[in-house]
């Protein structure tokens, strides 16, 4: 319970007044404008997440897959790859696609979905649009099927009805089959819901259809009667042979039933081929054949293919079978089967079809099986669809990076993947559209952290997603012996990245608060990963408990401060993971050269690793998490800096910290519950530098201690940081969830300056970390210092000053580091970014040094280091001589959940303050370059991306994008807290769990592109740059080309002479006019957009443009040919007349005369 005070109110309406801002004696000119910004999904690369139905164009070799949130996605060969969504009003799942067919090489494709709604796709231009839909209102589709090169479509409803569909006009014609008059009149019950429509191949007017009792009935359209009935067992799907004579059943009691269209008494054959029999003699019950498929082959032999039907006791291995030639193969799959999908040489179900390949849609993969080849080999597939192989933790966005980059990660994968065995060598039969790669002027590279410790290193560029590299993180550590209750499900799993490319320097962090560094090698070694123990605690232990507090030197193998007196109950001490001791053989690419381990600390685990960076040029690593911020030297591989939250703020801490309360089950004597209550703070040593000391040491910074026992520190010398406990041991608060700070646009995220004022507050995070050359000092304007700034979760930025040696003695010489002069800003909300700009408002570059391959020679690398600094705009160097010497030369940017300011430096000036987010809280925010400028992009929790110019903070665009629901399925409960007392008036306020996991996975990045993880197992991108969305149609793939239908089968002269061929269906005469209007309310049309109606107008219009122009060329054409004629017509009458002549002088002589 808050306790208010006066004076309270009064500090809380002291801050609630906005300062008078100062600007920039000179105003920046800024070239971004809200024109240059529009928001557009591009590019979305994976697995469709929850698949729900498949269909395959056999003409224009194109798949097509519907999902359960009503995506579709249309794939040909690599790199045409279409994603759309059903967008539509309704409960969840309404939009689910359950239905799929293509209009074979028409360019168009017909959806159904949950909500009982036709959709008529149209993908002849490059991102297909819905045309018309029609909704059925009073009857649920179950079924529909469209035979080859018709106009008429069969759906077949749950109550067991047949409707017919126009599908150029997508009107309902007057022909309904009625169940009640399919069925036979003696039958007493309802058959069922309708599972199973198609035409007889060699007579069209004859419509088999399947219900899902078991009746099976053959309609004669002509003469809208039944032909013929069966009763068979409960069905689930029917395949006809080719000749049209016989058809085969799959049932759910596991067998398979065929059956002659003349014979309707008993089954021509019923097998059950996975049964076996018991000790009874009888076969066991197996599971449902969910699909069958009956195809024939030139030598005679057909193939039966089928889903399911396995026994029960190993039913749980889902499987496709295929039998042929007398042989039965199980195809045993890693994921249940959704549909599967016969690849045939012949589309004309009349032909002989000629199977070449299997396409199965599995519920996490979509897999092709050769046909062709003994065993049925899988095809390998070129998509990127194995980004959900483990789940994705984290996701790094890196555009316009260096173009060595992605040859460099190319080439350590391939030398590290050896060629996959067991892969038939056909190809891939979907191939349809045309795509050609577009050269990308820079170079996209995107990183994704998994469960398994693995990262994936994809290329991004030009609209495709291809792996480049694989890094196994879990090979450091040894494989966990046991597992105990509190342990993580995926100890290994990544949670941050950070990537320096121009050096190829890699740190990740993990689940079980570890850290490791990486260093791009292009050759195999052979040597040691360092290990340090560096627990982060911050306890409160007064000296008279512990005089002789126990010490561990920077970079030991020790386990710390272990505060013993604390651990009453001897649970669980040191790291969760153990990395692999001795040697270990590395191969080329990233190589691990540093672990930092957080063990256990009085029995409970440490939390996890909440921000993390590197930077090259320095030769720092720092990371932080609830505790506490560790800084380390990744070139000496020592710990430079260990300190809890608190003792950042040095003697200016503004808040109230709150002691631990005592675990369950843990006996605390009162004498030491006394002493773990918070004294009062003086300014202290300690307080005062951060330098890290050890007792061997006196120069100022920590050294590898050689004994892996903790050493003992004088108690006359103050604990400073090391590898041990903060320099001022205090008491963790007790936490609580984040969604709740999140929400609070108190000064939790927000709180009074004056002590006074403040209550208790929780644990302090670390949650921004950013190394830069700022001028953090007052006292000396015009130098430039190596600085790492701090942001934590309360809303603070500090500044840490780091002192490197110089270059010639880095590898021997300290780092000093030092909270003193430190600078402190805070701001309402948890800190996100930090970025800083120049004196003309550009973006200054982080520092680096660069890659050099180590077969080089090492001396010639020392002596010439190459390093970029990034200093300052030269406008406004250290050599001026005028009275501006002391004004600001640098802008930092400070993004947190509620804010936004731009602080001058060195004055530390607030110039320009933004509120981002009032009742909301800002999920991810990024300064990114933009059109040769810079600007701020957030991603807000109510699904609106907004953009900032930089650095007046003028809002450039605010655009509802994506619902942070949406996202949801990344949290623990998969699913949004709902608010308990909004949930009394119905109202649910969705806060988002742990939006942690969302940013992690959610990225903006350079040139205005952005990334975020729309499923499970889908990756999908967007831009907010205007000129990108215009580039975007030529960057797309094609996915309709122009190509003829295959020929017919011809019918043999014998077949022909006795009707032994395919019989017509004049079908407009039967579902046209003449069959009369449709029921009103069985059917809503619903017309396409006017945007989609002036794109068939577009198509309309090319199509014209075409036809005239093959007018024109006939017309010139019959114009030649008419010059011809008109030639060889003065010809034949030059030659009639030279023929009369000669005839005329030859009439009147004689034979003789001649």
């Amino acid at each position: 319970m808050k306790k208010f005070t006066f004076k309270g109110v009064l500090d809380n309406f002291r801050n609630s007044v906005v300062q008078p801002q100062t600007r920039p004696d000179q105003e920046i000119q800024e070239a971004l404008k809200p024109e240059h910004f529009q928001v557009k999904r591009t590019f979305r690369h994976g697995f469709p997440y929850q698949p729900t139905a498949m269909a395959f164009d056999p003409v224009q070799k194109l798949l097509a897959i519907g999902s359960k949130c009503g995506s579709l996605r249309i794939l040909g060969q690599p790199g045409v790859d279409v994603h759309v969504r059903h967008d539509m009003e309704g409960p969840p799942g309404s939009a689910a696609v359950l239905h799929l067919q293509f209009l074979v090489n028409e360019g168009a494709l017909i959806t159904a979905t949950a909500d009982d709604t036709l959709h008529l796709w149209n993908f002849r231009q490059k991102v297909p649009q819905i045309v018309q839909s029609l909704k059925f209102q009073k009857e649920k589709i179950t079924c529909m099927h469209l035979p080859l090169q018709s106009k008429w479509l069969y759906i077949g409803t749950e109550k067991g009805n047949v409707h017919i569909v126009q599908i150029e006009n997508f009107s309902l014609s007057g022909y309904v089959i009625n169940w009640n008059k399919a069925i036979e009149l003696t039958r007493k019950t309802h058959p069922g819901c309708i599972v199973h429509l198609s035409d007889n191949p060699l007579d069209a007017s004859k419509l088999l259809i399947g219900y899902e009792s078991g009746q099976v009935v053959l309609w004669d359209l002509r003469s809208k009667m039944s032909d013929m009935r069966w009763q068979t067992a409960e069905l689930r799907s029917i395949a006809w042979h080719y000749e049209g004579k016989q058809f085969m059943c799959s049932h759910t009691d596991g067998t398979l039933t065929t059956w002659n269209i003349r014979n309707n008494q008993k089954s021509v054959h019923v097998s059950q081929p996975h049964a076996k029999l018991n000790k009874d003699g009888k076969p066991e019950q197996c599971k449902t054949i969910n699909k069958v498929e009956w195809k024939s082959s030139k030598t005679g032999e057909s193939f039966v293919i089928f889903s399911g039907g396995m026994p029960y006791d190993q039913a749980r291995t889902p499987s496709i079978t295929v039998v042929h030639n007398k042989t039965t193969t199980v195809l045993e799959m890693e994921h249940n089967v959704i549909d599967f999908v016969t690849v045939c040489e012949s589309p004309y179900i009349s032909d002989i079809q000629e199977p070449t390949a299997i396409i199965a849609l599995l519920q996490n993969d979509l897999v092709v099986m050769d046909l062709q080849t003994p065993g049925f080999p899988c095809l390998e597939n070129p998509y990127p669809m194995d980004i959900h192989e483990s789940p994705v933790t984290c996701v790094s966005y890196l555009a316009d990076c260096p173009a060595d980059l992605i040859p460099a990660f190319y080439s350590v994968g391939r030398a590290g993947a050896l060629k996959r065995q067991g892969f038939s060598d056909m190809d891939w039969p979907i191939n349809g559209g045309s795509w050609s790669a577009q050269a990308c002027s820079y170079a996209e590279v995107i990183l994704t952290g998994h469960a398994d410790g693995s990262i994936k290193f994809w290329e991004a560029s030009a609209g495709t997603l291809q792996v480049l590299y694989k890094l196994k993180t879990a090979k450091v550590f040894e494989k966990p012996k046991t597992r105990s209750v509190d342990a993580e499900d995926d100890p290994f799993a990544i949670y941050l990245i950070s990537l320096c490319p121009e050096s190829r320097k890699l740190c990740v962090a993990g689940a079980s608060s570890h850290v490791i560094l990486f260093t791009y090698k292009k050759t195999e070694s052979n040597d040691e990963v360092m290990v340090l123990e560096i627990p982060i605690v911050y306890e409160v232990i007064e000296d008279e408990i512990s005089p002789d507090c126990q010490f561990s030197g920077p970079g030991s193998a020790g386990s710390g401060n272990r505060l013993d007196l604390l651990d009453l109950d001897n649970k669980k001490e040191g790291p969760t993971l153990k990395v692999r001791a001795g040697n270990q053989k590395k191969p080329p690419g990233f190589q691990a050269q540093l672990v930092c381990l957080t063990p256990w600390s009085n029995g409970e685990p440490p939390s996890h690793i909440s921000s993390l960076t590197i930077n090259s040029s320095y030769g720092l690593m720092a990371y932080g998490n609830e505790s506490g911020l560790v800084i380390i030297d990744i070139e000496q591989r020592v710990c430079l800096l260990n300190v809890g939250s608190p003792d950042l703020y040095g003697a200016q801490d503004p808040y109230s910290r709150v002691p631990r309360s005592p675990k369950k089950n843990q006996l605390v004597p009162d004498s030491l519950a006394q002493e773990l209550e918070r004294q009062p703070r003086s300014p202290s040593i300690d307080q005062m530098n951060g330098v890290c000391l050890s007792s061997s040491s006196t120069s100022g910074v920590g050294s590898a201690a050689p004994s892996s026992a903790a050493t003992a520190l004088p108690a006359a010398f103050p604990n400073t940081s090391g590898g041990s406990s903060s320099s001022r041991p205090r008491p963790e608060a007790p936490r609580r969830s984040r969604s709740q700070d999140k929400m609070d646009s108190s000064f939790s995220r927000s709180r009074s300056s004056s002590m006074s004022s403040l209550e208790n507050i929780t644990s302090e995070s670390i949650q921004c970390l950013v190394f830069a050359d700022s001028y953090t000092k007052k006292s000396e304007p015009t130098v430039l210092t190596p600085t790492l700034w701090v942001g934590t979760s309360l809303g603070s930025v500090l500044t840490i000053l780091v002192t490197p040696p110089d270059s010639d003695s880095r590898s021997s010489q300290p780092v000093v580091v030092s909270m003193v002069g430190m600078t402190i800003f805070r701001l309402k909300g948890s800190i996100l970014t930090l970025s800083f700009l120049d004196c003309n408002g550009a973006l200054i570059p982080y520092s680096y040094e660069s890659w050099r391959d180590d077969n080089r020679d090492r001396k010639e690398r020392d002596r010439t280091p190459t390093r970029n600094q990034n200093r300052m705009s030269p406008t406004m160097g250290e050599n001026t001589t005028r009275s501006d010497n002391y004004n600001d030369r640098q802008f930092v940017v400070i993004a947190s959940e509620k804010q936004a300011r731009v602080v001058a430096l060195p004055s530390q000036t607030c110039i320009y303050r933004q509120q981002l987010a009032d009742s909301d809280f800002v999920v991810k925010a990024e300064v990114i370059s933009f059109k040769d400028s810079v600007c701020l992009a957030c991603y807000v929790s109510n699904g609106h991306l907004m953009a900032y110019s930089l650095p007046s903070l003028r809002q450039l665009l605010d655009i509802d994008f994506l619902p942070l629901s949406e996202l949801s399925f990344q949290t623990p409960s998969n699913k949004g807290i709902v608010d308990p007392m909004l949930s009394i008036w119905g109202q649910q306020l969705i806060v988002n769990e742990d939006t942690d996991q969302i940013a992690r996975t959610f990225g903006f990045s350079n040139k205005g592109h952005g990334l975020y993880l729309a499923s499970p197992s889908e990756l999908q991108k967007f831009t907010l740059c205007t000129d990108f969305c215009a580039d975007l149609t030529e960057m797309l793939g094609d996915l309709f080309l122009t190509c003829e239908m295959p020929e017919p089968p011809k019918v043999g002269f014998f077949k022909g002479l006795f009707g032994g061929g395919v019989s017509s269906l004049d079908r407009e005469e039967l579902f046209g006019e003449s069959s009369g209007k449709a029921n009103k309310s069985i059917a809503k049309h619903i017309p396409g957009s006017m945007q989609e109606v002036g794109q068939r107008a577009n198509t309309a219009c090319s199509e014209v443009s075409r036809a005239h122009k093959l007018m024109l060329e006939r017309g010139e054409k019959l114009s030649q040919l008419e010059d011809r004629a008109e030639r060889m017509r003065n010809e034949a009458e030059n030659f009639s007349s030279s023929a009369h002549e000669l005839m005329l002088k030859y009439k009147d002589k004689k034979w003789y005369q001649l």
